[in-house]
Parts: structure tokens; C-alpha cells; sequence
């Protein structure tokens, strides 16, 4: 499986608080890029898998949720996860 206890926590210690921090806003929207990227992997070697393709498109909206959210909180941990992570605003 792509994703693993040992990836979470990597992912949550490198953007959360801490390995354990699964709730902040920046280790949600990391973990979601890293499920989106996979997932856009996975549609280009299966371009009819549609619902793969519907799945992505939820996770896109999540994260958005997520950013705006960040966003209207405090702009500066937006800017700062954006830059990190290389999303598009």
C-alpha cells in the first residue's frame, strides 16, 4: 500500500506539530497532496477508471476547503504551506 503508517508520520512531523499532530490544518493538506499526487499517477496509466477520477476530484475539494480555511484564519501558514508544498493559489 502507497500509504502507511510510517508515511503519515512523516508527513505529519514534517508539516504538522509533530508525528502524532494528525488534526492541523497543514498535515491535513499534506497528506491530501500526497494522496492526490498518487492518485493522478494512478489515472494516468488509467485514464477510464472513473471512479478513481471521481475520488480525486472530491480529495481536490477537500484540500481547497481546507486552504480557503487556512486562508481566512491566518494567511501567513497559508503562504507558508503553498510555497512548501508548490501548490497553484
Amino acid at each position: 500500500m502507497y500509504l502507511t503508517k510510517e508515511v503519515k508520520e512523516e508527513i505529519f512531523a514534517k508539516h504538522g506539530k509533530g508525528k502524532n499532530d494528525s488534526g492541523s490544518a497543514e498535515g491535513q493538506i499534506a497528506l491530501f497532496t500526497h494522496r492526490i499526487t498518487h492518485l493522478t499517477e494512478h489515472l494516468k496509466k488509467n485514464r477510464k477508471d472513473f471512479n478513481t477520477e471521481r475520488s480525486l476530484v472530491k480529495l481536490v475539494g477537500k484540500r481547497r476547503d481546507l486552504l480557503d480555511y487556512l486562508k481566512k484564519k491566518d494567511i501567513m501558514r497559508y503562504r507558508a504551506i503553498v510555497k512548501e508544498l508548490g501548490l497553484r493559489k
